[in-house]
Parts: structure tokens; sequence; C-alpha cells
């Protein structure tokens, strides 16, 4: 008989933990990864370049994370955490095929607030989400293609840096309980974002990034 209340008081400890997972108050902290697919719409480099010179950039994944905080049964304000996606800088439009131009590390650093539909013990949680994003851009480093494209020299290479901006942000995903306080988390994730690339020639080229992010995370609630 003592094994037995003492089982059912453990499995309402686990009960009572289960029922507090993401509630009012709490925290949920997830660990995954994220891939990231700029669709990119560039300008053209400005004169002396040949009319028509632009850039596309890479798809890039990473390890990432991420914390969320409920304000509410439904409302969440999510923040991302993680290290910077490397992207390639490639020839585009009249240069297209001249391959890499630069590798550029870029850190987006977002806020959103979150609707979760259902109630905060349902299984499956889906969720919409807006907010904003602030890209900060890192170790650009040129290779000699762009170099022998904007005139550069192995003396006096040409160097590339881009600007840090802001974008709004849009989201939808779904949480998915798996046990206790674990969880499964996925999103997509889209940015309105624009950056200006300078060169060291002084030239400068304005880029539509517009990031789309798909992400994906195991998470535990306190």
């Amino acid at each position: 008989m003592k094994k037995y209340l003492f089982s059912l008081g453990a499995l309402a400890v686990l009960a009572a933990g289960a029922a507090q997972a993401q509630t009012v108050g709490s925290f949920t902290v997830r660990l995954g990864a994220t891939a990231i697919r700029p669709a990119v719409s560039s300008g053209d480099l400005s004169a002396p370049s040949p009319a028509g010179t632009q850039v596309d950039i890479t798809n890039a994944s990473q390890v990432s994370g991420g914390v969320f905080y409920m304000l509410s049964e439904n409302i969440t304000i999510d923040v991302p955490v993680g290290l910077p996606f490397k992207h390639e800088v490639v020839g585009a439009g009249a240069i297209d095929g001249t391959g890499k131009l630069s590798d550029v590390k870029a850190l987006p650093i977002t806020v959103t607030a979150q609707y979760r539909f259902g109630a905060p013990s349902s299984r499956l949680r889906p969720f919409v989400g807006a907010g904003v994003t602030y890209a900060v851009f890192s170790d650009t480093e040129a290779t000699a293609v762009l170099s022998g494209i904007t005139g550069g020299s192995p003396s006096k290479p040409t160097t590339l840096s881009m600007k840090n901006s802001f974008g709004p942000t849009v989201q939808l995903g779904l949480d998915m309980k798996l046990f206790d306080r674990w969880s499964l988390n996925v999103s997509a994730t889209k940015v309105m974002l624009k950056t200006t690339g300078t060169l060291s020639t002084g030239q400068n080229i304005e880029v539509e990034l517009n990031p789309l992010a798909y992400s994906f995370g195991i998470g535990y609630s306190f």
C-alpha cells in the first residue's frame, strides 16, 4: 500500500509539473538549428562598374536556440539566440558565374510577440508572431575576384562592408509537447530586410535580402 501511495504521489508531482509547463510566468529555453534562405533582389553596383553588376547571397545554417516567456496563457515574448551565420556573396546579373566575391557573417537579433492557440495543457499549440530583427554584419572577407572586377590590386585589394539594418519580422510555428516539461518547437520566420554594401573603391550597392528562416529545437519549460 505504501508503494502504491508513493507511486500515486510521484505521478501527481509529474502531472503538476506538466500542467505548469508553458503557463503564465514560465520560461522555455530551446536548443536546435536554423537554416536561413535569403530571397535576394539586388540593385546595380554604382559606376564605374558595368551596368547590371549585381550580387546574390547564399544560404547558411547554424546551431541556434532561444528563450520565450509566457506573459499570459496565449501571449509570449520570444528571443532567439545563436552564433552568426556565414554567407557567401557571389556575382549575379552581368557578372553571374564569376564566383565568390566575399564572405560575410550575419547575426540576426530578433524579438517577437507570439500568440499561441489552445490551452497551456494542449499537446499541440500553433502560434503566429510579429516583431523586429536587427541584422549585424561582420567579418567580411573579400576575394581576388572582387578586386579584379572593381580594379583592385594585390597591394591594394578591394574590401567590402555591409550596413547593419532593422527589418519587420513575421512568424508561423508550432509547439508540440513531448512529455512533462519537454517540447518540440518548429517555426518559419520571414524578415523584410535591406542593406547597403560599400566598397573601398567608393562604390555601393543596395540589396534586399528578405530572408526566410526555418528553425527547430527541443525546449524545456520551467
